[in-house]
C-alpha cells in the first residue's frame, strides 16, 4: 500500500513538471511573436499653435517649409503658446526647413517674451502671454509615453472628428493647480435640453465675433433682432450651421439655440475657457520685410458712381489686409479727393489690419471734381509729418487712384512730392479712349506723376471689375523698398567729404570761422549710417584725415567732431590734399551714394589741381570749389565739377561764408532733382 502512494506522488510530480516545462516553451513562444507597438508620432501643419494642443508634453512631426515668415513666432528659446509649433522649432535651431520630429513642452505663461533673428526666422516681442512652451529634439524620453492622437481645444483643428459622441476640453495646466476636463456629449431627440444644461459650459461673452461657434443669445434682445442676430452669427462661419431657437440657455432667462429632434450638438462647440482667451490673441505687429508709410490717396469724385465707390473700398481694404499693417512694419493712412481733399484717417490711427479694415468700411464718398494734382500737395505738406504718425526711417509712399483722368494738373505737385521724398505710384482704371483724349486735362498725366517713368510706377487697369487682380502686384511693388527710389532725397543720399585749408595765411580765428561753415552746411544733411555720411580732411603741404565717413552716424556727433578739428597752419597744396581725399575718403564711399566733395581754399596752391580734378570728376565725384579773400578763381573753376558756375563760389570775407550756406544747398539738391526719372 505504502509502495502504491509513493507512485501516486511520484506520477503527480511528474506530470507538473512536464507541465511547467510546456508553460514555460510556450511563454517563450508568445514573447517572441508579440512586438511592441510602435510608436504613432503625429503630424501637424506648420500654421498650428501650441496653444491649440492641450497635451501638456508631447512629440509630433512638422513638415517641411515652415520657415515661412506667415508663420508667426513670439520670443526666444521660451514661446508664447500662440506661436507656430513648427516656426519656433526651426527659430530655436532644432529642425531646420525640411521639416522632422520634435518635442514640445507646455510651461508657464511669461510676462514677456523678446523676439530675435535666428536660423532664417524672425520671431516678435510680445509684452505677456498666458502659457509658453520650450521645444527640443523628438526623441522620447525614457519611461515616458507620448500620444499617439493630439488633444485640440477646438474641432477645427485636423484631430478633431465630426462623428464622436464626446469630446474632452481641458485647460493647459497652470503651476500648482490640476487642471479638469469638460466634457461635450452629443444628445438626441427630447433629452436635448436636460443634457445642455448638464454638459455644455457657460459660453463667454467676451468672445470675438469671428468665431463660427454656437453663441448663446444676447439678453435683452427682441425676437426680430435674435432672428437677424442669430443668422449672423450661423452664416458668418464657414462650417457653422443655421440657428434654430429652442433650446433655453443656462445662463439666458430667453430662449437660446436647441436642435430639433433627431439633432446633435455641434461638435464645433468652443467652451468658455477657449472663448475667454481669443480676445487675448496677440494683434500682428506688421510685417518687418515691408516697413513704409503709407497713403492712399482715392478717388471720391462724383463721376466714379457709388458702385465703383464701393469697388474702390474694397480693393483699400484687400490691400490693407495684404500688407499685414503694424508698427513693425507698414503703417497706412488714406486720403479722400473730389473738389478738395480731406484725410480720412493718418498713419497712426489704425495700427492693424483688422481695424483699417473696419475703418474703410465706414468711408463715405465726398463727391465734386477729380483734382488729384491739389491731393498731391496736400499730401505732400500736410499727411507725411510725425504729428500724423510719419516715422522717418520708413519710406513714403503715395498711391494715387484715378478714374479716367484728373480734372487738373498734376505734374508740378508730382514733382514737388517727389523732391519732398515722396513715392508717388498712379493707379488709372479706365483711362480715356482715343476719342476722350481731347477732354483729358494733362496729356500723359500719369508719366509726368510718378517717381520713375519705367513702368515700375504705373498701373494701368482696363476696368474697376478688374481692380482686384492688382492687389498683389501693387504689394509687392510698394514693399520693394530697394526699388523705391524717390525715397532718396538730396539731403539723404550723399556721402559728403569736406577738405579744408589750413594753411598759414588762414589764421586761428578765420579757421574757426570756417568750421563754423563745414557745420552749417553738414546740419542741413539727414546724417545716419543709412542716410548722408561726413567726412573731414585738413590739409597744407601735407594732409590729415580728421574724420572717415564711417566714425560718426548722428548729426549730434558730426557737429561735435566738427568742434574739435584743430588748426595746423602751414603750405597750401591742394591738388596733393585732392588726391589723399580720393584715397582716404570716397575710397570708401558706398556704391548707391552720391559723392560730393566740398573744398575750402584761401589762396592758390603750390602744386597743380588740373589732374587731381580730372581724376575726381572721372570717378563720379561732385566736386564744389569754394574760395575766399585771395583764391584764384580760375583754379576754383578748374577744381569744380561741369558747369562751374553752378558748383564754383567766391566770398570776399570769412565772415560772410555763413550766406552761401543756402546758395550751396539749393544747387547741391537742384542737381539731385534734375537727374532723369527713367
Amino acid at each position: 500500500m505504502g509502495i502504491v502512494v509513493l507512485t501516486m506522488k511520484a506520477s503527480v510530480i511528474e506530470m507538473f513538471l512536464v507541465l511547467l516545462a510546456t508553460g514555460i516553451h510556450s511563454n517563450k513562444d508568445m514573447t517572441k511573436k508579440i512586438k511592441r507597438p510602435k510608436l504613432t508620432v503625429p503630424q501637424i501643419n506648420c500654421d498650428v499653435k501650441a496653444g491649440k494642443i492641450i497635451n501638456p508634453e508631447f512629440v509630433v512631426k512638422c513638415p517641411a517649409g515652415c520657415q515661412d515668415p506667415k508663420y508667426h513666432v513670439y520670443g526666444t528659446d521660451i514661446y508664447a503658446s500662440y506661436s507656430s509649433v513648427c516656426g519656433a522649432a526651426i527659430h530655436s535651431g532644432v529642425l531646420d526647413n525640411s521639416g522632422g520630429k520634435i518635442l514640445v513642452r507646455k510651461v508657464a505663461g511669461q510676462s514677456g517674451y523678446k523676439g530675435s533673428y535666428s536660423n532664417g526666422v524672425q520671431s516678435l516681442s510680445l509684452p505677456r502671454w498666458r502659457e509658453s512652451f520650450i521645444v527640443s529634439e523628438g526623441k522620447s524620453q525614457k519611461g515616458v509615453t507620448y500620444p499617439s492622437a493630439l488633444t485640440y481645444s477646438s474641432s477645427k483643428s485636423p484631430a478633431a472628428k465630426t462623428d464622436e459622441a464626446t469630446k474632452a476640453y481641458q485647460k493647459p495646466p497652470v503651476p500648482g493647480t490640476t487642471a479638469q476636463p469638460v466634457t461635450l456629449t452629443q444628445v438626441t431627440g427630447a433629452t436635448a435640453t436636460g443634457a445642455a444644461h448638464a454638459s455644455l459650459p457657460k459660453p463667454s461673452p467676451s468672445a470675438g465675433s469671428t468665431s463660427s461657434s454656437l453663441r448663446p443669445q444676447p439678453v435683452g434682445l427682441r425676437s426680430r433682432e435674435l432672428d437677424l442676430w442669430a443668422t449672423s452669427t450661423y452664416t458668418s462661419g464657414q462650417n457653422s450651421p443655421r440657428a434654430d431657437p429652442g433650446i433655453q440657455s443656462q445662463d439666458s432667462p430667453r430662449a437660446a439655440f436647441q436642435k430639433p429632434a433627431g439633432t446633435q450638438v455641434s461638435p464645433g462647440f468652443v467652451p468658455k475657457e477657449e472663448l475667454s482667451t481669443q480676445a487675448l490673441e496677440p494683434l500682428s505687429q506688421g510685417d518687418p520685410n515691408c516697413k513704409i508709410d503709407l497713403s492712399f490717396v482715392i478717388d471720391g469724385s462724383s463721376s466714379i458712381g457709388k458702385r465703383r465707390f464701393r469697388i474702390q473700398k474694397q480693393f483699400l481694404a484687400d490691400v490693407a489686409q495684404a500688407l499685414d499693417i503694424g508698427p513693425a512694419g507698414p503703417l497706412m493712412g488714406i486720403v479722400q479727393y473730389g473738389d478738395n481733399p480731406s484725410a480720412q484717417f493718418n498713419l497712426r490711427t489704425h495700427m492693424n489690419s483688422r481695424d483699417l479694415r473696419t475703418a474703410i468700411e465706414k468711408i463715405t464718398q465726398r463727391g465734386g471734381l477729380s483734382n488729384a494734382g491739389r491731393a498731391i500737395s496736400f499730401v505732400t505738406k500736410n499727411f507725411f509729418s510725425k504729428a500724423n504718425g510719419n516715422r522717418g526711417s520708413a519710406p513714403n509712399v503715395a498711391v494715387v487712384i484715378v478714374d479716367g483722368w484728373p480734372t487738373d494738373k498734376v505734374e508740378e505737385a508730382s514733382r514737388f512730392a517727389r523732391e519732398s521724398g515722396i513715392n508717388i505710384f498712379f493707379i488709372t482704371i479706365e483711362g480715356a479712349t482715343e476719342n476722350e483724349k481731347q477732354y483729358v486735362v494733362e496729356p500723359n498725366f500719369s508719366h509726368k506723376a510718378v517717381c520713375r517713368t519705367n513702368g515700375f510706377y504705373s498701373l494701368n487697369v482696363q476696368s474697376w471689375f478688374s481692380l482686384h487682380k492688382t492687389v498683389q502686384a501693387l504689394v509687392k511693388r510698394v514693399c520693394d523698398t530697394d526699388r523705391l527710389a524717390c525715397s532718396k532725397t538730396c539731403l539723404n543720399s550723399a556721402d559728403i567729404g569736406f577738405v579744408i585749408d589750413g594753411s598759414s595765411s588762414v589764421g586761428t580765428g578765420n579757421f574757426r570761422t570756417v568750421l563754423q561753415f563745414v557745420a552749417n552746411l553738414s546740419k542741413e544733411f539727414e546724417i545716419s549710417d543709412i542716410d548722408t555720411r561726413i567726412g573731414a580732411v585738413q590739409y597744407t603741404y601735407e594732409q590729415r584725415l580728421e574724420f572717415g565717413f564711417d566714425d560718426y552716424n548722428t548729426k549730434s556727433d558730426i557737429l561735435n567732431a566738427i568742434k574739435r578739428v584743430g588748426y595746423w597752419s602751414g603750405g597750401t597744396s591742394t591738388g596733393a590734399a585732392i588726391n589723399y581725399a580720393l584715397e582716404q575718403l570716397f575710397k570708401k564711399s558706398k556704391p548707391n551714394k552720391r559723392k560730393l566733395m566740398i573744398l575750402i581754399t584761401d589762396g592758390r596752391s603750390y602744386d597743380d589741381v588740373r589732374i587731381p580734378a580730372m581724376v575726381a570728376h572721372h570717378k563720379g565725384v561732385i566736386t564744389y570749389a569754394i574760395g575766399v579773400a585771395w583764391a584764384a578763381q580760375d583754379e576754383l573753376e578748374v577744381i569744380a565739377t561741369h558747369p562751374a558756375k553752378d558748383h564754383s563760389f567766391f566770398v570776399d570775407e570769412f565772415d560772410n561764408l555763413y550766406k552761401f550756406v543756402p546758395k550751396v544747398i539749393q544747387n547741391i539738391c537742384t542737381e539731385f532733382n534734375s537727374q532723369p526719372r527713367n
